[in-house]
């Protein structure tokens, strides 16, 4: 199985364009290529049941981010907008991402 080329990244400020939390904006907190899902902060919560342990002695509920396909998710510039992403080349032959929208490199 080859390798798949996300558009987003960790660490990237994204929006949620679909879905029960759509309108949400958090950054990436991990990627998962061969699946095509990103965990997103404060984005998609799920109830965990925890059995007691020696980190969590009380056990209980617990809520916690559950991964979005990234086909919900669309980055934000620093203006806060939505942008597409697209892919060029640099000077010394290396990709960079750029929003479409305003032509901006992403850092």
């Amino acid at each position: 199985m080859t390798k798949r080329k996300l558009k987003i990244r960790k660490g990237d400020m994204v929006k949620v364009i679909a879905g029960e939390d759509k309108g949400v904006t958090g950054k990436v907190l991990q990627v998962d290529a061969a699946k095509s899902r990103a965990l997103v902060e404060r984005a998609n919560m799920v109830s965990k049941h925890t059995k007691p342990s020696a980190e969590n002695t009380q056990g209980g509920i617990i809520k916690k981010e559950a991964p979005i396909h990234v086909s919900n998710l669309m980055l934000v510039d620093k203006q806060g907008n939505p942008s597409k992403v697209g892919r060029k080349k640099d000077d010394d032959g290396k990709t960079i991402r750029y929003y479409k929208k305003t032509g901006e490199e992403i850092k």
